[in-house]
């Protein structure tokens, strides 16, 4: 298989380390990627990234794509300096023992390592016990409280040390795909239209939202403060063609299947006609994911924005959500941006998705 190209935009988002409420890095690269082919480009007090395209254009559409991650933030240290911690977001507890961590601090990255009891102090009940939080630690070589303390403060994050790499075509694994794919998906779709723009009736405004992870706070904000007619949220969805995932209860997606268009109470079904028409005028593989409820990103948000959005979802197929090492095609990231670029060209002026 040849050799597949990430793109740098991509790139150096999944280098970016951002867990909820700590997301300058991943806000420093939509900045110097995004902030130039903007007509106005703004930030707000939760840290949202608002770039709009075609400010006197209507409708509104507004693109979204959180920018934040699952990470750790410090609690407390003990005496021999070991460090204790709370999540942020839905972690596994199952994964997070024996990670080499990355925490940020007000001087610079600290290396450490999560720590348990080796399998060969515990007894066979212990060792079919899945630790507490409060039960694992981070090593980061410390002799004492002082030493930590003058090296790290209570506050700090920290993220896996696992960084972004392909193995396989444009398969690739990285600690946070979910959702640097979506915010890179939303910017990359403003950057193109930007080139052919007078092909453009709405306005379109590409949000790299905060805080998802913790409870979709930065789409509330944002989604008041653009006042769209019309979004779309882009999130990853979970791709079902891996073993030990039953199709009966989680559908049937696959990576490398192209986006999948969600259906259902949080989806607007005319923007989902009108996402389907683009996909296939576009000759853009797509797949299908049916959810009953309001989803768990970004579009649950926007739709109940002010009185209410036409709200659309797409999902990047992803194995692994929320470990250390999710799993995407990157082929099915290019197809999203297509698909976005012709969904946005495809609205007309002051076209309405009521129904």
């Amino acid at each position: 298989m040849p050799d597949y190209q990430a793109p740098l935009f991509l790139t150096e988002l999944l280098h970016a380390r951002s867990p909820s409420g700590y997301e300058s890095e991943a806000q420093a690269v939509f900045d110097h990627h995004v902030k130039p082919a903007a007509d106005a480009y703004a930030n707000d007090a939760l840290g949202n990234r608002i770039a709009t395209l075609n400010p006197t254009g209507d409708p509104v559409l507004m693109l979204a794509g959180h920018m934040d991650e699952l990470g750790l933030i410090i609690t407390y240290v003990n005496k021999d300096g070991f460090i204790y911690f709370d999540t942020i977001g839905g972690h596994d507890r199952t994964v997070i023992s024996g990670r080499r961590v990355i925490i940020q601090t007000a001087t610079g990255l600290v290396k450490g390592v999560t720590g348990k009891r080796a399998i060969h102090l515990m007894d066979d009940a212990d060792r079919k016990k899945v630790p507490e939080i409060h039960e694992i630690w981070i090593d980061i070589g410390a002799r004492s409280k002082k030493e930590a303390l003058e090296r790290i403060s209570i506050g700090d994050v920290a993220t896996y040390d696992h960084e972004f790499e392909l193995f396989h075509g444009s398969i690739g694994a990285a600690r946070a795909f979910d959702n640097k794919v979506g915010a890179y998906i939303v910017g990359e779709t403003l950057i193109r239209l930007s080139r052919e723009k007078k092909k453009l009736a709405a306005k379109v405004v590409s949000v790299a939202t905060a805080q998802e992870e913790i409870g979709v706070r930065g789409a509330t904000t944002s989604a008041y403060a653009v006042n769209p007619h019309i979004a779309v949220a882009v999130d990853v969805g979970h791709a079902t063609d891996h073993p030990d995932c039953d199709n009966r209860k989680y559908g049937e997606t696959k990576l490398g299947g192209g986006p999948i268009l969600c259906r259902g109470a949080n989806i607007n079904p005319k923007v989902y006609q009108r996402l389907l028409a683009a996909a296939k005028k576009a000759r853009i593989p797509y797949q299908f994911d049916a959810d009953p409820r309001p989803t768990g990103t970004d579009a649950r948000a926007i739709q109940m924005g002010r009185g209410g959005v036409a709200t659309g979802l797409i999902s990047i197929p992803l194995r692994y959500m929320h470990t250390p090492s999710e799993v995407v095609d990157l082929e099915d990231v290019e197809r999203c941006v297509k698909l976005l670029v012709e969904f946005a060209k495809s609205i007309a002026k002051d076209e309405r998705f009521n129904w």
